[in-house]
């Protein structure tokens, strides 16, 4: 006979104190277990609460979940009176806190008595009813060791000076469940590539910025950029530079995607969705990005995740698609990469690569989380798309100023500037979406221009693209060209009469001088169409089309999934 569903009413019992206890939330005294046991209630929301009430006395509290099947996935969290306490998502260890430490993915703190809830997340239900056992143990003595190295989080500004910056935007340490490394093996191993900063993007906690501190003192020229992975089953997404948590149990007693945005951006972070064509169903619980939000209030996409020698071979080409939907939009969105990295760089399988592929470049006054964090905002972003090694581009305006990411003007001249690219690399201008001309590279470091006219009404937004034996490895954000309103001119828009022209270059190097150094000399001449509709934005992509992986690539990953075997837990 099927067990009665009771997903509301959890049986509890007290076996330590040997109370009987009734109803939910369920009450208990220190030195005492208790006992959830339920199934999980179908439909929607995606997250359920199990309340449980903890007594005055309390030092420490250990969790202890099973979902009770081999097929079905559910994630696990806490809450304290006062909110989030930690998510350890699939984490398979019990989630312990006390005042002085806690377990990975939790906080530690005082012991507050009163109400607290486990939080379950619906990950993955292949098979219902869907039983799951939650043991509670109160105890009145601590059993972890007090984590001394845990401090308050104090941002750091590592100076450095205003220069291009090598970093790496979505990097996983032991903090989140499915990853392995200390914050030091982070930074050992991406100082060793010439990384100057790490995003450190576990899932929805910010625990790891109990630790930085600590590891910050022992990496002075290395940057721990704060921030999360905002995870939800439609979507991930880097929250840059935040430092308190942010709901991801969207559908859940109100929480909103908008709100999330929103928390983010009021803290001064920038959200910026991740791997975001990387659809794979449940062999990546909502890697694919999915959510109904209005890209006004992202500022940045995910155009390569992993190198091009791994997953990103397949899936950058349908991310870059994805962005330049969004931008098509007449969304300034910033370009930059992340490796996705939960190895600290011993990553070996073909979804894995190490911390620096891909490297993104950004322009800043300093290395400082403020400081990334305003250059991609301005717009000032390089992803190179293999790794560090790859040709580094600097585009710039040569006749007119640039506030941020766009340039008022009738007409400009635009310069890309090339360092680091083998012999037979092409420079590629690239306006709304579309290649306007391939130049070769003869030189390094080497300068290609194009003269560009505005178009008569709205933006045209303009890229360099480095290639290297006929692949995209470089890739430069927008630059925004709008007409002046105070020119006098009387004839305006792009008519396809873009002029292009290249030759060796010289100046200082990818880590030196300002972000538009470089003066070009020689010239070989030639001549380009525009894309895009004249009169019109200058968009070349259709609205809406943002881009998603082919069923074909799907397919074949999903092939090699079940090569590997049978996998308890996707990939996160």
């Amino acid at each position: 006979m099927a067990r009665r569903r009771a997903p509301h009413r959890p049986r509890i019992a007290a076996a330590l104190a040997l109370v009987a206890l009734a109803g939910s939330p369920a009450a208990a005294r220190a030195d005492s277990e208790i006992v959830l046991e339920g199934e999980v209630p179908a439909g929607e929301p995606d997250h359920f609460f199990l309340d449980f009430e903890v007594p005055p006395g309390t030092l420490e509290i250990q969790v202890a979940h099973d979902d009770l099947d081999e097929d079905n996935i559910l994630d696990w969290g806490l809450e304290d009176p006062d909110g989030f306490r930690g998510w350890g998502g699939g984490n398979s260890e019990d989630a312990i806190v006390s005042e002085l430490a806690a377990s990975r993915s939790y906080l530690a703190g005082p012991i507050a008595p009163g109400a607290w809830r486990v939080v379950v997340g619906k990950a993955k239900l292949v098979n219902q009813p869907a039983p799951y056992k939650v043991t509670i143990t109160l105890r009145d003595a601590p059993t972890l060791d007090s984590q001394t190295e845990r401090q308050p989080y104090v941002p750091a500004d590592l100076g450095g000076g205003p220069r291009w910056y090598a970093g790496d935007f979505h990097v996983h340490s032991r903090e989140s469940g499915d990853a392995q490394p200390s914050l030091d093996a982070i930074a050992d191993f991406a100082r060793g590539r010439g990384l100057d900063f790490a995003l450190i993007s576990d899932h929805n906690t910010i625990s790891q910025l109990d630790f930085y501190v600590d590891a910050q003192g022992r990496h002075p020229d290395f940057l721990f950029l704060p921030g999360m992975e905002f995870t939800t089953y439609d979507g991930h997404a880097s929250a840059i530079g935040v430092t308190q948590w942010v709901n991801h149990r969207i559908g859940a007693e109100g929480a909103t995607i908008e709100a999330a945005a929103q928390a983010i951006i009021d803290q001064g972070g920038i959200m910026s969705p991740n791997h975001p064509a990387f659809d794979l169903g449940d062999l990546c619980i909502g890697c694919a990005w999915a959510q109904p939000l209005d890209p006004a209030m992202l500022g940045a996409v995910e155009v390569a995740t992993t190198g091009l020698d791994k997953a990103g071979k397949s899936f950058t080409g349908p991310a870059i698609k994805f962005w330049d939907g969004l931008c098509a939009e007449g969304h300034h969105l910033a370009a930059i990469g992340g490796s996705d990295d939960h190895k600290g760089g011993q990553s070996q399988g073909f979804f894995d690569s190490p911390i620096g592929d891909p490297t993104t470049m950004v322009y800043a006054e300093s290395l400082s989380a403020a400081a990334i964090l305003a250059g991609i905002r301005a717009g000032r972003t390089v992803v190179k798309l293999q790794g560090p090694g790859d040709p580094m581009i600097e585009l710039s305006a040569a006749d007119a100023a640039i506030d941020g990411d766009t340039i008022t003007a009738d007409a400009v001249t635009l310069k890309a500037r090339v360092s680091g690219a083998p012999a037979g690399s092409k420079l590629r201008f690239v306006r709304n979406g579309a290649g306007v001309i391939d130049i070769d590279i003869t030189g390094d470091p080497f300068e290609g221009t194009i003269d560009a006219l505005a178009p008569a009404a709205g933006e045209d937004r303009w890229r360099a693209e480095v290639f290297v034996g006929g692949n995209r490895h470089t890739i430069t954000s927008h630059l925004w060209l709008r007409e002046d309103p105070a020119s006098s001119a009387t004839t305006t828009g792009s008519s396809g009469g873009e002029t292009a022209s290249g030759g060796s270059g010289s100046g200082g190097g990818e880590g030196s001088g300002g972000a538009t150094t470089g003066a070009a000399t020689g010239t070989s001449g030639a001549s380009a169409t525009g894309g895009g509709a004249a009169g019109s934005s200058g968009c070349a992509c259709r609205q809406g089309d943002r881009g998603g992986a082919p069923a074909a690539i799907a397919l074949a990953f999903a092939l090699l999934a079940v090569g590997r075997g049978h996998r308890r837990r996707p990939l996160r």
